[in-house]
């Protein structure tokens, strides 16, 4: 049996750029150098045909550990709440006044890179903050 030891996130969306690089300042993630070739990835991209032009993008966290995320243009917009989200653990060990602090201060810095706050949900121990990344979908700051 084998064991899987990497593993990538991928995205549905519209504008694969636009959302890799707001995930990118959310996780402190990177876009890769170009492919062997190329300058940049505008060059990369120019050299496709007009119907991939701008089809997908990726990032990455620079310290190799986290998972690699995929954007990909598909046609149908977003319909339905995610089955699937991400959670931007920035609480973690914190409790009471202190976490729900944190989460707002995260909070507070995602929404002029076009994050939208949704909710906050607090049960007093353990609170999160339901938000919208640029193209409405769903994540948790928790």
């Amino acid at each position: 049996m084998s064991s899987i030891k990497q593993f990538q996130v991928t995205f549905d969306c519209a504008e694969p750029e636009r959302v890799a690089r707001f995930w990118c300042e959310v996780l402190g993630y990177v876009v890769p150098p170009p492919p062997a070739g190329f300058a940049t990835w505008d060059a990369y991209d120019r050299s496709q045909s007009p119907e991939d032009r701008g089809s997908w993008f990726a990032c990455g966290d620079p310290s190799g550990v986290g998972p690699r995320l995929y954007f990909q243009r598909v046609p149908e917009g977003k319909v339905v709440k995610n089955r699937v989200h991400l959670c931007v653990r920035v609480g973690t060990g914190l409790v009471g006044e202190e976490r729900l602090a944190a989460l707002e201060a995260e909070c507070a810095r995602l929404l002029p890179l076009g994050a939208v706050r949704v909710r906050l949900l607090d049960d007093g121990n353990d609170s999160c903050i339901v938000m919208q990344d640029v193209e409405g979908n769903e994540f948790c700051i928790d």
